[in-house]
Parts: C-alpha cells; structure tokens; sequence
C-alpha cells in the first residue's frame, strides 16, 4: 500500500505529434561513396561466388568481428567500379591511419552505443517517466558525442574528401538551431531534475513522498558517525548499478508522486520527449556506421602487422595491365596460421610488358593454390578501397572475377566431374572481357593425362585470346610456357631435401621431372639405385 502525499493533477503524458529535432537531408554525405546516388548504398548483397574459392568469407568475418550492431558485411560483398570511387575510400583509409582520428571515433562510437542502449531500455519500460528519463539519457549522450566529435575533428589534419566533408557537415549540424535546442534543453532537463529534493517517510507497508525541506541527510550522518572507525584502506563492496532499466512498481510510485511535487521539472522532461522524438540526424548515424568499415578494416591489419605481415594502399589502374605485389600473402591463411602462433611465407608476383597469365605448377601442397588465392584476394580487396598484403602494390581495376576450383561431384546435377569442370569453364569464357580477373585451380584432374593436356591448353589459348589477367594452377608442365603471355611460377622445395616445401613460388621454368629424380635419389629409387640393389 502507498498513500498518496499531493492531489495536484498527474504530469501530462508526451505528446509525439509536434515537429521532431533535426532530421537532416534525406541522403546525407557518404563517408563510403563519392556520389550520393550510388546504387551500392541501398540493399543487402548475396555473398558473391568467388568468395568461397578465395576463402573470402572468413576473411570479411575476422574484420568485421566484434561490430555485428553495424552489419558492415555488406560494403565487403560490393567491389566499386571506377577509379574515384577507390581513391575516395584510399584517402579516407590514409586519414584513418592517425591513432588520434582512431581513439576520437572510438570514443565517439562508444557514445553513440550508449545512447542505443539506453533508447533500447527506454522502448523496453513499462514505466513513462523512466521511459521519458532514458529518453533524455540517450539524448543527453548523443549531444555529448556530437559535440566531442567536432571538437576533436577541428584539431585533426584532415586531407580525405570524405572526412574533410562530413566535418563540414558535422559542423553545420553543430551549430544549427534544431541542435543547439535539443543540446541546450537537455541540459536544462537533466540539471533540473538532478536539482530534484525529496522526502520519503517509510513506516510498515506505506510509503510517504514529501518535499525536502532541510531535513537531515541520514545516510551522510551514518557516515560520519562511522568515519572514526576507519583503519587505513579497505574494499570497497559497494555496488556497482548498471545503466539499465531497473524500476519495480514501487519505485514507479514514488517517481509518480514526486513528478506530482515538481510539476514544472517533469513537464519540461515530457515537453522535450515530444519535441525530440527523433533527434539522431541521418547524417551522423549514416557516419557512425560507415566510418567502422575503415576503423574494423584497419584493426584487422594492425593486427596482423604486430606479426610481421604487412599491408599497403595499392595503386589501381583500369588500363595497365602489369599487375605486381611484393611481400604478399593469403589473408584467410596468415589470419588462421597467426592465431595458431605459426609462420606465415609471403611471396611476389608480376606481371610486365604481354605478359598476362600466371602458370603456376610444382608439388602438391607446395604454396599453388594459396598463390592463385592471394592474386583474388589482393584484387578484391583493392576494389573495395582496402589496404591489401604485400609491401608495395599495383593492381588491377577488373570488371567482373571468376574462380574455377575443384569441386565435389553433384549428384543433383547428372553430371559427371569432367563434364561439370567442361561446364563450367565454358560459363566463364562465354562472359570474361578482357577487363576481367580469372583464376582456375587444377581442372581436368579427372581426365586422361593427354586428354587434359589438350583441354589445358585449349583454355589457354581462349583466356590468351582474351588478353585477360590470369592465375592457371595445373599439375601439366607442358602448360607453363604457351608463348610470350604466359609466365611460368614454380612451388620451390629445398634444395638439400627435396620432400619438403618452401611454400616460395618462384618465376622459373616448369621442371617437374628435376623434383621427381631428387626426390629418387634421396630415397635410392632410381634406376641406377634399383639395378644396382638388385645385383646384390
């Protein structure tokens, strides 16, 4: 039971029909995209189908992990197709180099958090004036990270389109009046109600809420007659409240009872809810999402960089053709080995002059496949605007990526291994430009030896004609050396033992026949060995 300490009418509930606070324009600047009416902005994209032959998708879930409240997933799955659009996300990622742009849009996004967590808990209350509290909470905490943000910005050397940009835009927004009228109220709101004195008087199951006036503050007295038994520093075993909605029904009467004591307080906290409804400006929430594919993009590569593995802005061209990276290496590979605590192999490629094809062949588990799929990766990965493995790096704008890998057979299809690689292989001729990238990884294993030499090489001849950019893995050394466009990349062994890989793969002519005899001899198989033992 509660008894009722004033008979003043209940404060008057929000009304949500006024004119909300700043709502911005209806397509705010992009931190992302350069063009406002770029059609990669709207809508959710399907993982693209090289993905999984590049072992993207582990890759894009290592970066994004930790920051499922964005959903960066789908600026990973959506490669841009010009040059601008590149260098635009280049510059931003430059930008975001700077460990004190890095701490400011931390911070900033730390506040932003809290003021989603608290809208959260007000949408959850079952309680108006704690829904209306949280409310001016969340408010409260988004001027705050607002405010802070241009002030750190202003101090910062900004040279990205993009950041210079939205500063421009956070600035204005800073200084506009819907703004500084939902800053200047809140403040107002919160030091009024913290300003707030009251009286409870607690007598069996009846609670009393009455004004203070100048009673004794008991728990400060309790203090103080304790304070003579204090010996030195102790633990503190105070609890720690967390920022969350807490309020039981008595709680919710006594909040009642004191808004009835204070009308004129707890009517400006329902005014400014019904005022400021919505008061996140599109802009800044547009911001606060985007700016983490560039923060989560280069943790990953921070991190990966203590290793000893390191990462560059690559220059991207859509005319040249002489593609190269120095210092490279498979990103999904180097992610799994670092967190196994092994060592990561990182290796070259270039391509000069004609030269458009990569042939690579040597021993099986030797570095083939990881080579074909750093070439994807780096490419991708540069035309989303991220940094890319390797020291130094100049690629390759393509228009469209296909991968041909090994698969297992699909018995839902009828066809058989051979036909299903013939299928396929004809898929990506029939719609590669000489714009685009094409990896294939050991096709035809299931064929003859002569039958796959004669498709190899008719392949080849296509993608030659084409005049595309190329990664061709083979086990047929016949295939390395097609004419002046095709260059021939060797996984290496060790030259003192033959049996184990260096996962280096080295421009040099195909000789699988030097690994087979070496690999004889070690173990006293060849002809010379066999004839010799069996004499004696």
């Amino acid at each position: 039971m509660t008894e009722r300490a004033a008979t003043r009418p209940a404060p008057t509930p929000p009304r949500h029909d006024t004119e909300p606070a700043v709502t911005g324009s209806a397509r705010p600047r992009s931190l992302l995209f350069p063009r406002a009416d770029d059609p990669l902005r709207d809508g959710l994209r399907d993982e693209p189908e090289f993905f999984h032959d590049l072992n993207l998708g582990p890759v894009v879930e290592a970066i994004t992990a930790g920051r499922g409240e964005y959903d960066l997933e789908p600026f990973f799955r959506a490669r841009l197709g010009d040059l601008d659009a590149i260098a635009y996300r280049q510059e931003a990622m430059r930008d975001m180099e700077d460990r004190t742009l890095r701490l400011s849009v931390a911070s900033f996004a730390e506040r932003m958090r809290t003021m989603r967590e608290r809208l959260a808990v007000a949408g959850k209350s079952r309680y108006e004036l704690e829904k209306r509290r949280w409310h001016l909470a969340a408010a409260e905490a988004y001027t705050e990270a607002v405010e802070r943000l241009v002030h750190d910005l202003t101090e910062i050397d900004l040279s990205s389109r993009a950041l210079r940009g939205f500063r421009d835009d956070l600035s204005a927004c800073a200084r506009s009046v819907s703004f500084r009228t939902l800053a200047d109220e809140a403040r107002s709101v919160v030091a009024a109600l913290e300003a707030i004195r009251y009286c409870m008087l607690i007598h069996g199951d009846r609670v009393t809420v009455l004004p203070y006036d100048g009673e004794n503050d008991y728990s400060a007295a309790v203090e103080e007659t304790f304070r003579k038994f204090r010996q030195g520093a102790v633990k503190d075993y105070r609890r720690q409240f967390k920022d969350a909605s807490g309020m039981n029904h008595v709680d919710a009467e006594v909040a009642y009872r004191v808004a009835l004591l204070n009308p004129d307080t707890f009517g400006a906290l329902a005014r400014f809810c019904g005022r400021h409804a919505d008061f996140v400006d599109p802009a800044i929430a547009s911001f606060d999402r985007e700016v983490q594919f560039y923060a989560a993009t280069l943790e990953f590569a921070d991190r990966l960089r203590e290793t000893g593995l390191p990462f560059c802005i690559p220059e991207i061209s859509d005319r040249r053709k002489d593609v190269f990276a120095r210092g490279t290496f498979d990103v999904a590979l180097a992610t799994k080995r670092v967190r196994e605590g092994a060592t990561v192999v990182t290796n070259d490629f270039f391509l000069q002059g004609d030269e458009r094809i990569l042939v690579v062949t040597g021993p099986n588990q030797g570095g083939k496949t990881t080579l074909a799929r750093t070439f994807g990766q780096t490419h991708y990965l540069a035309s989303l605007g991220c940094p890319v493995p390797g020291t130094q790096a100049r690629l390759f704008l393509y228009d469209r990526l296909f991968t041909h890998f090994e698969r297992e057979e699909d018995i839902t299809n009828l066809r058989g291994k051979l036909e299903d690689d013939l299928v396929r292989i004809r898929g990506i001729l029939g719609h590669a430009t000489p714009e685009s990238v094409v990896i294939i990884n050991e096709i035809f294993s299931s064929t003859t030896l002569e039958d796959a030499l004669f498709l190899g090489r008719e392949v080849l001849a296509r993608l030659v004609g084409l005049d595309l950019l190329c990664v061709f893995v083979t086990f047929l050394d016949e295939l390395s050396a097609l004419g002046e466009k095709t260059v021939s990349m060797v996984a290496a062994v060790d030259a003192r033992d033959p049996a184990r890989r260096t996962f280096k793969v080295e421009r040099q002519p195909a000789d699988g026949l030097a690994y087979a005899l070496a690999i004889a001899e070690k173990h006293r198989v060849t002809y010379r060995d066999l004839t010799e033992r069996i004499r004696t």
